[in-house]
C-alpha cells in the first residue's frame, strides 16, 4: 500500500476514535442525568385500554423496556380527554377512571413505578432507580368548574392542570380557539373563576400549564400565579408559526417567571416545511386525486387506498429531524437562557414523530445533538430535567 493510502486510513482511524470519544461522553452524560418527560399521553393511548405497557408495545411510542434504554427518570403521564366525555358520568369521571387505570398499572409492577407525590418521593423514586410517575390533568374543563373537585384530583396525584385543551370552557379560553374561532368564543382569556383556580392550584402545590392556552388565558394566567408555571408540550412559533406554538414575548414571560417551556416532538409543530405540507394534502386535494383514479380505474376504494399511501408518502419525506427539535431548544436558550426549557414529548398524542425520535428510548439523540452543538454538561443536565425539577422543587 503506498503513503496516500496508509493516510487514508489513518485519518479514518482518527475519525472513527473521535467519533467514538464523543458518543462515549455524550452517553456518560445522559445517564448521569435526571432525564424528565413533562407530557406522555400512554394513559390514554394505551393504560386505559387495559395494556401492560411494562411489557413491549410495538404499535405504540411507548413501554417500560424503551424508557429504560432511553434513559428516563421522570414522566409526567397525561390524563386526558376531550370535551366529549366517555364516561356517561362525565369528564371529571374519565379521569377519575383513567388514574385508576394508572395506578392499578403501579400497584401492579410496583419494583419498577413509583407514583410520587412530592419532591422528596422523587428523588427517592430516582435513587430506587424506577420509573418515576407523576399526574398531569390535560384540561382545565375536567374539573367541571368545581373547585371541589380539582381539590379532588390533587389528592389523587395530579400534580399539573393543564388549564385548557384545544377546547376552551366557562373560565378559560384555548389557543386554538382564540387564533382559529375567535367568534365563538363568549369570553376571552380567564374569567375570575379561571384566576381563582389559579390561586387555588398555587396553594396546593399543584403546577398551573399553560400549553394549549390561548395568548389572553396565558397572560392572565401568568400574572395571576404566585409560582412557576409549566408548559409541558409546547414548541417555538418563531420557526414553527402554528397557534399551538409560544412567541417571543411568551417565552420571557415565563423566563421572567422562573417556569420553563417543554418541547413538543410533533413533527407540525417542529417543522414549518411538515405543517405546511399536511395543509396542503386537504380535503379539496385529496378529491383532485381521487378523481384522477377513478378516471382510469374506477374503483373508489383503489382511489383512496392510493390516496393514503400517497398522503403518507408526502408526510414521510417532510418529517423533521432531532436537529429540528434542537433548534427549538436552542433558540429558547439563545432567548433567555438554559434555565427556562426542558422536554415534553407528547409521545403516544401524536401521528407524526421526528426522524430519529421514534419512540421513548431515542432521547439520548438529543443529548448527542446537543453536545454536538457545544453545550456544556451543567447546560445538558438543565434541559434533560434539571430545568423542570426546580420549577417542581418550588411548588410540591
Amino acid at each position: 500500500m503506498n503513503r496516500s493510502g496508509l493516510k487514508t486510513i489513518g485519518l479514518l482511524c482518527l475519525l472513527l476514535g473521535a467519533f467514538s470519544a464523543t458518543a462515549q461522553k455524550a452517553a456518560r452524560i445522559h445517564n448521569k442525568a435526571v432525564l424528565i418527560d413533562g407530557h406522555n399521553d400512554v394513559t390514554s393511548a394505551s393504560i386505559v385500554q387495559g395494556r401492560d405497557i411494562a411489557q413491549p408495545q410495538p404499535d405504540r411510542h411507548t413501554d417500560l423496556i424503551r424508557w429504560k434504554k432511553g434513559g428516563l427518570d421522570v414522566q409526567f403521564f397525561s390524563v386526558f380527554t376531550g370535551p366529549v366525555a366517555r364516561n356517561p358520568k362525565g369528564v371529571y369521571a374519565d379521569a377519575i377512571d383513567q388514574i385508576d387505570s394508572l395506578e392499578a398499572l403501579i400497584s401492579r409492577h410496583s419494583q419498577q413505578f413509583l407514583l410520587a407525590r412530592s419532591y422528596r418521593e422523587i428523588k427517592k423514586g430516582i435513587k430506587q432507580k424506577k420509573l418515576v410517575s407523576l399526574i398531569g390533568v390535560e384540561g382545565g374543563h375536567m374539573i367541571e368548574d368545581d373547585l371541589r373537585k380539582l381539590e379532588a384530583l390533587q389528592q389523587r396525584g395530579m400534580r399539573y392542570l393543564t388549564l385548557t385543551w384545544n377546547n376552551s370552557h366557562s373560565w378559560a379560553s384555548s389557543a386554538m380557539d382564540e387564533t382559529l374561532h375567535p367568534d365563538s368564543l363568549t369570553h376571552k382569556g380567564l374569567t375570575e373563576f379561571g384566576r381563582s383556580v389559579v390561586k387555588r392550584l398555587n396553594e396546593l402545590g399543584v403546577l398551573v400549564d399553560l400549553s394549549h392556552t390561548g395568548e389572553q388565558t396565558f397572560y392572565d394566567a401568568i400574572a395571576t400565579s404566585a409560582r412557576p408555571v409549566i408548559l409541558s408540550h409546547s414548541s417555538v412559533y418563531n420557526l414553527c408559526p402554528v397557534f399551538r406554538n409560544v412567541k417571543d414575548d411568551q417565552i420571557r414571560a415565563v423566563a421572567k417567571n422562573g417556569g420553563v417551556i417543554c418541547i413538543n416532538f410533533y413533527s407540525g409543530f417542529i417543522s414549518r416545511k411538515f405543517d405546511e405540507k399536511l395543509a396542503s394534502l386537504n380535503t379539496a386535494m385529496e378529491q383532485r386525486f381521487t378523481d384522477s383514479v377513478l378516471k382510469t380505474s374506477g374503483d373508489i376504494q383503489q382511489a383512496r387506498k392510493q390516496w393514503h399511501a400517497y398522503q403518507k408518502q408526502e408526510l414521510e419525506q417532510a418529517r423533521p429531524t432531532v436537529s429540528d427539535v434542537v433548534d427549538h431548544i436552542d433558540y429558547i436558550v439563545k432567548l433567555v437562557g438554559d434555565d427556562y426549557v426542558g422536554i415534553g414529548s407528547d409521545f403516544d398524542g401524536i401521528g407524526s414523530v421526528p426522524v430519529g425520535l421514534e419512540d421513548v428510548s431515542c432521547y439520548p439523540r438529543i443529548t448527542a445533538e446537543l453536545l454536538k452543538r457545544g453545550y456544556s454538561k451543567k447546560s445538558i443536565r438543565k434541559i434533560l430535567g434539571g430545568n423542570i425539577l426546580r420549577v417542581i422543587k418550588a411548588s410540591f
